[in-house]
């Protein structure tokens, strides 16, 4: 028996979760801890975070973020349903493009907010977070009428994130993946193996996505990876909540629900209900605008000692005694020296500059409503090049 496969039975809660192609590749690079996405494990523990996120921001780390699961969206009509899913305008989207969506339903609530990949003109891949849109989307498609055929591909992401991203990139598959623009991707031919290289990552930095189309393959991707980058700087590492709520990037079930809809996150630029295209939830986004919010997801300051890890419950918000909203994402920021959080607060107290204060499992503390993202506010890292 392989000695690492045996090894991964102390994380194990039977096969109703499923590995990656990479989960024992990622126990032999040190993984420590693993946590469950999208029903798979995911690694989550790489020894000190604040090292992997130092790792991050300075040289390059891989992940497995195999959890990542394609919803295949085909047929005559995969691009009026994509849209129908959808309340942003995906009429201008081009083969070889990503964008950031809301998989929004018949209230306006949020039920995803994947990054859609278009591979064909009726062929689309939903990156998502963790929740089953693959039965969402088969029920959409049932009652629907459209000729579509929605499937979960065997396709399994890695993410190559970091400055030294595209140093590592070009040492594994040669200089035309880095050349791809900011949410732009292109098939590749891995000596047989296929792949789809995309500039995109869950990390605010520069970074890639390499979507595997051959679970078998997966040990041999993920070695070949870490033979070209070691030499480069890369190291092992797990996605960084430090940098993700720096960046102020949602996390589904942690900072965002079914109970919320886009106006509550101010992304409006995501919904666009003057188009043609009708969509699940135009006529409750439409009612949502006109009524407006009672409620906004804000940044916080929060004063005191550094905080050690993240929240596991969310930490209520006051004003002036009174419970206005709640925190849904804090961590202690080693490069800005700040406890920061993400936070959904009442409208009235959701203005920059207001001071509030916030129930840690510590006791009371003050903090402050401050624009987010909290680092690289124009996001010109993940972007630049």
């Amino acid at each position: 028996m392989d000695a690492n496969k045996d090894a991964f039975e102390k994380f194990s809660f039977g096969t109703q979760v499923r590995k990656s192609p990479y989960s024992d590749a990622a126990l032999r690079w040190g993984a420590k801890g693993f946590s469950v996405y999208n029903h798979m494990y995911i690694p989550r523990d790489f020894g000190d975070p604040v090292q992997n996120f130092w790792n991050l921001v300075n040289e390059a780390i891989l992940c497995d973020v195999a959890v990542e699961r394609q919803v295949e969206i085909t047929g005559p009509d995969a691009a009026k349903f994509t849209q129908y899913m959808s309340c942003r305008d995906l009429s201008k989207m081009q083969v070889g493009q990503c964008k950031y969506v809301l998989i929004t339903d018949q209230n306006g609530g949020i039920i995803n907010d994947p990054i859609l990949l278009k591979l064909g003109a009726n062929h689309f891949w939903l990156s998502i977070a963790d929740s089953d849109v693959l039965l969402w989307a088969k029920g959409l498609a049932v009652n629907s009428g459209m000729d579509v055929h929605i499937t979960e591909p065997d396709v399994s992401p890695l993410q190559l994130q970091g400055p030294k991203s595209r140093d590592v990139l070009r040492a594994a598959f040669g200089d035309a993946p880095t050349e791809l623009k900011y949410y732009r991707f292109m098939e590749y031919d891995w000596d047989g193996i296929p792949l789809v290289i995309s500039r995109t990552g869950w990390s605010s930095e520069l970074g890639y996505e390499i979507f595997l189309r051959d679970g078998s393959a997966g040990d041999q991707l993920w070695e070949h990876l870490m033979a070209v980058g070691q030499p480069l700087g890369l190291k092992p590492g797990h996605t960084s909540s430090i940098r993700r709520i720096e960046a102020g990037m949602l996390s589904y079930h942690a900072d965002m629900t079914l109970e919320n809809n886009p106006f509550e996150f101010r992304l409006d630029r995501l919904v666009d209900l003057e188009m043609a295209a009708d969509f699940v939830s135009k006529a409750a986004l439409n009612r949502i605008k006109e009524q407006g919010v009672s409620r906004y997801f804000v940044g916080l300051r929060i004063s005191g000692a550094a905080l050690i890890g993240s929240n596991d419950t969310h930490w209520p918000v006051f004003d002036d005694g009174c419970k206005v909203g709640y925190v849904t994402s804090s961590v202690h920021s080693p490069r800005l020296r700040q406890n920061i959080a993400l936070a959904m607060v009442a409208t009235q107290v959701s203005a920059i500059g207001t001071q509030l204060e916030v129930e840690l499992a510590s006791g009371r503390s003050t903090c402050e409503v401050v624009p987010i993202p909290f680092y690289d506010p124009q996001k010109t890292l993940a972007a630049k090049g």
